[in-house]
């Protein structure tokens, strides 16, 4: 059928344009502004009508196409490489009986009460570190009422109606505990916790990071909450580091890659999980992006992780060990 041909044509052709523009503009306007932060985002996965453009111009003998088409291919490729390759065996210190600290990290999604299939995970999966980012003030008494806390003695706790609340709880020593803001359209916006974990390995400097997502409305308090990130690990240069938390960015925005050049190391990338997607949590469509993470500094290593299935929230959680060196 002429007509479908040609159709078809059409659209490879539109494909391969608009993905062309996106490849462009992450080489000369990388993350400078909200469409384009969304869709470096998505590296992993934006690219992949590429590939099948490129397999059906060939079969149809379509070269130019075909030619572009692999163009968007090898671009991708590039793009993702760093990620993909970041895999690396768990250092021999690490493997080695070093002490550990199990972290449990979640996006509760701004629950109004807390649910209780956090509570039995939390109960089964024997966390040291809890890290709660969306904790709203009627979650903290729901999780208070189910008794979940009463094992974690220390606390920092910061909820608030909205995207924008913490909670740290954990079984070790907590210090220092501060909630960082940043000031954005008139008001200030948490967006980092800072904490001193005591661990069997040594103090270890916590940072719990939640951005807001970047959509229209929040784009700017995201880049500058990313920014400021960024700031705190050059300012401390704290070997020790434990960061984790929804950064709502991937090795696709730059700001979460200038972290990486910084000296902390991706736990998942690490463990060759760079594919363990977090978002969206739902039945209908299959998480396509990796926007929650657990990254250490230089003398700690992530020697497991997994992500799991979320309860009431639009994210999977993380559950990781983490191994200190002494």
């Amino acid at each position: 059928m002429p007509i479908l041909r040609v159709g078809l044509l059409v659209v490879g052709w539109l494909i391969v344009a608009v993905l062309g523009v996106v490849a462009l503009l992450r080489l000369v306007a990388w993350d400078v502004a909200e469409p384009l932060i969304v869709l470096d985002a998505l590296t992993l996965v934006i690219y992949l009508p590429a590939w099948v453009v490129a397999a059906g111009a060939l079969i149809a003998r379509r070269w130019w196409l075909a030619g572009a088409a692999l163009v968007m291919v090898v671009a991708q490729v590039a793009f993702a490489a760093p990620e993909l390759l970041a895999s690396a065996p768990v250092p021999s210190w690490a493997a080695a009986n070093a002490p550990v600290v199990r972290v449990f990290d979640a996006n509760i999604d701004k629950s109004l009460v807390f649910q209780s299939g956090y509570v039995r995970a939390i109960e089964q999966d024997h966390p040291d570190l809890v890290t709660l980012e969306e904790f709203t003030p009627p979650a903290l008494t729901a999780m208070q009422a189910s008794g979940v806390l009463a094992r974690f003695p220390y606390r920092c706790a910061a909820p608030a109606f909205g995207a924008t609340g913490f909670l740290v709880a954990s079984r070790l020593r907590l210090a220092g505990c501060r909630i960082l803001t940043v000031f954005s359209a008139g008001e200030q916006t948490p967006y980092l916790v800072e904490a001193t974990v005591s661990t069997p390995g040594g103090p270890v400097a916590l940072r719990v990071v939640h951005t807001l997502a970047p959509f229209p409305a929040y784009w700017r308090e995201w880049s500058a909450a990313l920014a400021a990130v960024g700031q705190s690990v050059r300012a401390s240069g704290d070997s020790r580091m434990l960061m984790v938390g929804d950064f709502n960015a991937t090795w696709g925005n730059r700001g979460f890659v200038a972290l990486l050049h910084d000296g902390l190391t991706d736990g998942a990338a690490a463990r060759g999980q760079a594919t363990g997607m977090t978002w969206p949590n739902g039945a209908l469509v299959p998480p396509f992006v990796r926007i929650d993470h657990v990254l250490t500094g230089a003398r700690l290593a992530v020697t497991a992780i997994a992500a799991r299935g979320g309860f009431g929230s639009d994210h999977r959680y993380l559950l990781a060990t983490v191994a200190i060196r002494s």
